[in-house]
């Protein structure tokens, strides 16, 4: 919540602070280290928007290693990071538990862990930005196994371009991204991402 002293009942500002009470020698000076911070605040969102070099690379054909990076687990003691899976394919979506559409694609998330298990596959999420209890009942209540790692102030999703949530990575056995959905998956984009790795060797 935005600091708001000034104001009184009802959103009014007091009289105190109104700008007629401002003497002319100071409002101009204000007024002018405003228009300069305004002016800077707009160049820094406009020039860091989400990476989209990864989404160009794979719409070129390419594959990109993946980034890595220790994250708290999520729900257990110590790191994890994706190279704990080395050699597998990992289906490495992005989540939390205040999302909407992260909501209706868990049971699908979960349903893909168990099958692609033994077969060298793994899902692996990573909470972003949510209290850790939050996230813990999400998954309580959803009955998900598959394992999550913390990235509380997304530093590790802006290495992937992450603009929104859901978003979700395949990784090859080779540690390479593949494919990624910027959105919620579907059983379709599964069945035509995924199982091709699978099929894969490292």
């Amino acid at each position: 919540m935005p600091l708001d002293n000034a104001r009184g009942a009802g959103g009014v500002y007091r009289a105190a602070t109104t700008l007629g009470r401002v003497r002319p020698r100071v409002y101009w000076p204000v007024s002018l280290a405003a228009a300069a911070l305004v002016a800077l605040l707009a160049y820094g969102v406009a020039s860091t928007g989400p990476d989209t070099s990864l989404d160009e690379a794979l719409l070129a054909g390419e594959r990109v290693e993946a980034p890595i990076r220790d994250l708290p687990r999520l729900g257990a003691g110590g790191t994890g990071s994706l190279a704990d899976h080395a050699g597998k394919v990992v289906v490495l979506n992005v989540w939390a538990s205040w999302c909407p559409p992260c909501t209706k694609e868990m049971p699908l998330l979960q349903r893909t862990h168990e099958r692609i298990g033994a077969r060298g596959g793994v899902v692996l999420g990573i909470d972003t930005q949510d209290a850790s209890e939050d996230a813990l009942d999400f998954l309580r209540d959803k009955r998900i196994t598959f394992p999550s790692l913390r990235d509380r102030d997304r530093e590790y999703g802006r290495d992937f371009g992450v603009s929104g949530y859901p978003e979700t990575f395949l990784i090859d056995r080779d540690g390479r991204i593949a494919a990624m959905r910027r959105g919620p998956v579907t059983q379709d984009w599964l069945d035509e991402r995924l199982e091709p790795l699978l099929r894969e060797r490292a």
